[in-house]
């Protein structure tokens, strides 16, 4: 493979969304051969890479194979935007690969990882990295940002916005809110983020403190991936409050209680490739060809 070219290098590309253009257009820009599978509908081409139904695909010369960031659906399909056939990724078809065939997806699902280990494969979850996730804390925040005005009435300036988390896409979020002029509360539960918030120029407090905390807020941010806004907290907010929640599916939120108690609560998964597909497919593809350069 020739320096910093991926000259030589055969992937398939199975299905996915605009992020997944994005990807393509830089494997292809870099020399590799790509095969696309659930891309029939799509009318971009691409030089160096070639539509195959699934079953055609060249398993047994592939170097990587890249699913959405969803990885497979619980039914064992592959989502695509870009074609209404139904895409299934079997067992055979990762044991037909060379043993060195890697497989890239966002995150993975249990059937994904089952099967990965089946066949012997090598299964790599790009949203695990913190890099990646770093990265895409930036397009999160502004998704939540564009969430914030379209289901509130007011303004972010001058509003109370209380974040819950310290990881990155908490981070990222705060620092955001509190540039557009918002009085900021953040929710953690380590001495070390509540230092890192009094740092930042917010107002921390501990988790265990929400129902407290909540009662003047006019927004409600959780990046927590387990229940932290209970029955309780809802219980305790003004009636025009908006949460949005930003943790990992099923998210943190009581759902079924805010409804009930009339408070709009949003979860909000794959802001990224929702509100910035172009840039979160370049992340990924950057990401990817880091990868895929360092076992040339």
């Amino acid at each position: 493979m020739v320096k910093n070219m991926l000259t030589g290098l055969q992937a398939a590309v199975l299905g996915g969304d605009a992020r997944q253009l994005e990807i393509i257009r830089k494997l292809t820009e870099l020399d590799a051969k790509i095969y696309l599978a659930g891309f029939d509908q799509l009318e971009q081409s691409f030089t160096g890479a070639v539509k195959e139904t699934l079953e055609d695909v060249p398993f047994e010369q592939l170097d990587a194979i890249i699913l959405p960031v969803a990885g497979l659906q619980a039914t064992g399909e592959i989502e695509t935007i870009f074609s209404d056939k139904n895409l299934r990724l079997t067992e055979d078809m990762l044991k037909r690969t060379p043993p060195n065939c890697k497989i890239f997806t966002g995150i993975s699902p249990a059937l994904l990882s089952n099967l990965a280990e089946k066949a012997g494969r090598q299964l790599i979850k790009l949203f695990d990295r913190d890099d990646v996730a770093i990265y895409n804390s930036i397009p999160t925040a502004e998704g939540t940002v564009m969430m914030a005005i379209q289901h509130t009435d007011i303004t972010i300036h001058g509003s109370e916005v209380v974040v819950l988390g310290m990881g990155r896409v908490g981070i990222s979020v705060a620092r955001i809110f509190k540039s557009l002029g918002a009085e900021v509360k953040l929710g953690a539960r380590r001495s070390e983020h509540l230092a890192r918030a009094i740092e930042m120029g917010l107002t921390p407090f501990q988790i265990g403190r929400l129902e407290n905390e909540v009662k003047t807020a006019d927004i409600i941010i959780n990046t927590i991936p387990h229940q932290v806004v209970t029955a309780s907290a809802i219980a305790s907010m003004q009636a025009h409050a908006l949460i949005i929640d930003l943790a990992s599916k099923p998210g943190g939120t009581d759902f079924r209680f805010a409804e009930k108690r009339g408070i709009k609560a949003i979860l909000a998964l794959g802001l990224p490739g929702l509100v910035a597909p172009k840039t979160a497919g370049q992340i990924l593809a950057k990401v990817l060809v880091d990868l895929l350069k360092e076992d040339a």
